[in-house]
């Protein structure tokens, strides 16, 4: 019985340590945001992370085609995504946005970023969750309702 008692306390205190890393990394930026040399970081090792710059076909998505103008086409993202909800803009650059949604329950933080391609006309998109393994589609579903927001307007 003791040592049962001993063997359940380390695992509490490791369950405990695990929650307490989780949500340190959860308000921790990422030292990866941002634009280097025209692009957005690398995908994660996780499934939980989609970008129109991955490399990955699972976490692929299309760059959105610039309406007009870059400052049009900024603004019709701006709109969509703060039209969304739980968004923090963090950055608005001439050509980047950095924002972070945070979801309803759980307060999980994600970090999405567009990158406005002036030679391409492109718009790369990465959205990439702080915490855990697999997003359950999250970061891929937001991606098709930008895109289905932004194609629609």
């Amino acid at each position: 019985m003791n040592l049962f008692l001993k063997i359940l306390g380390v695992i509490i205190v490791l369950i405990l340590l695990m929650v307490v890393k989780m949500i340190v990394d959860n308000n921790k930026t990422p030292k990866t945001i941002g634009v280097n040399n025209g692009k957005l970081a690398v995908m994660p090792s996780s499934p939980n992370a989609v970008s129109s710059q991955a490399t990955e076909k699972e976490k692929k998505v299309d760059p959105l085609e610039f309406k007009g103008n870059i400052d049009e086409s900024k603004e019709a993202i701006l709109e969509i995504i703060k039209s969304m909800g739980n968004v923090n803009i963090i950055e608005n650059k001439e050509d980047y946005i950095y924002a972070v949604f945070t979801t309803e329950k759980m307060k999980y933080k994600d970090d999405v970023e567009f990158y406005f391609d002036k030679k391409s006309k492109l718009i790369h998109f990465r959205s990439a969750s702080r915490v855990g393994y697999s997003d359950m589609g999250l970061n891929k579903q937001r991606y098709e309702d930008i895109k289905k927001a932004y194609t629609e307007n």
